[in-house]
């Protein structure tokens, strides 16, 4: 099997003993390790593209899997299956693909020889021309700025690296998301136009239905919307189920609204958490394409990185999709 490996060494667990664990289990597969996205890049034109890998191990989060796409994309590199290894801080795909510890992963995959380990199919949400497989606006951006501030705080060393998980997100989100909108100006107004097929709903018991009025051209939603995006995938990572119904209708991107304060969502946080529906001020779409125009600008990310601030956004079903490795039936094989 013709595999690469690319493990992101500024990603939180991230480390060359991690690559010296591949080159133990597969000792002829193409290594980068790599510190930023120019190093990814250059190994990308290359090693990769001159012979595309079958298989392609990414060690990171959520935004190494996204930035390695993306540039795939850029250079013309037909996307290869991708086995996630989790690296990073929230792991969302890496969560919901079961990805066990980069140990184990590898041990699995070795066992395979040279077959291909079970695929699981993802389609990917594209906003500006880049994918990802969730992308959206308001406190979950704001968040992500807010604990990088909050882990800076510390020094390199142990108590980074105790603050840089779970912990320290609630930590971001408690001291300033939270507060920032109690006592500050609230959430900005969105309003939400369908541009593709009629769109989709669910309805209280959680059955698809169409969306009265949905068509092609209708306002979806206009109101305040504390957080509105978009994803493919059930998860924003740490388990957080942001998107219940992600995989609920092929071929459609999963758009949700949340229109509650800040106080009220604070209220409801295990619910939020668990993907509980139905939910007060909570809007579900399912649509192949749509546009929010926002009544200010707006912290903006992809995969967990931040894209900076945005007035409107277009989001779309991306062409291509990806195939992951389905980690949770590669267990399941491997025990028997």
């Amino acid at each position: 099997m013709n595999i690469a490996v690319m493990v992101n060494l500024r990603a939180r667990r991230g480390s060359e003993r991690i690559g010296s664990m591949v080159q133990r289990f597969f000792p002829r597969a193409r290594l980068a390790l790599t510190r930023s996205l120019e190093e990814a890049r250059t190994w990308i034109s290359e090693q990769l593209r001159p012979n595309p890998p079958t298989l392609l191990l990414a060690g990171g989060g959520d935004g190494t899997i996204t930035g390695l796409l993306n540039e795939l994309r850029e250079q013309g590199v037909a996307l290869p299956a991708i086995g996630v290894l989790p690296l990073g801080t929230g792991n969302a795909w890496a969560r919901v693909t079961g990805a066990p510890k980069p140990f184990v992963a590898l041990r699995q995959l070795a066992a395979c020889g040279e077959r291909l380990p079970p695929l699981r199919p993802f389609s990917l949400v594209r906003v500006e021309g880049k994918v990802s497989p969730f992308a959206g606006t308001g406190w979950d951006a704001e968040t992500i700025q807010d604990f990088k501030n909050y882990i800076s705080r510390f020094p390199p060393g142990p108590l980074r690296e105790a603050s840089g998980g779970l912990r320290g997100y609630m930590g971001a989100l408690f001291t300033g998301v939270i507060p920032r909108h109690t006592f500050g100006p609230g959430n900005p107004n969105v309003k939400v136009y369908n541009l593709g097929a009629p769109a989709l709903t669910v309805d209280p018991g959680g059955s698809l239905m169409p969306l009265p009025n949905g068509g092609t051209g209708a306002l979806l939603y206009e109101g305040p919307a504390g957080v509105a995006g978009a994803a493919t995938t059930t998860e924003w990572g740490f388990g957080f189920k942001a998107f219940p119904f992600a995989h609920a209708v092929p071929n459609r991107l999963s758009v949700r609204v949340y229109g509650a304060g800040a106080l009220e969502a604070t209220r409801n946080m295990f619910k939020l958490w668990r993907g509980h529906h139905p939910l007060p001020k909570m809007h579900d779409f399912f649509v192949e394409r749509l546009r929010m125009d926002f009544d200010r600008e707006v912290p903006f990310q992809m995969g967990g990185d931040l894209m900076g601030m945005r007035r409107s956004l277009e989001f779309d079903l991306a062409q291509e999709s990806v195939q992951l490795v389905d980690w949770r039936q590669l267990g399941r094989i491997f025990a028997a």
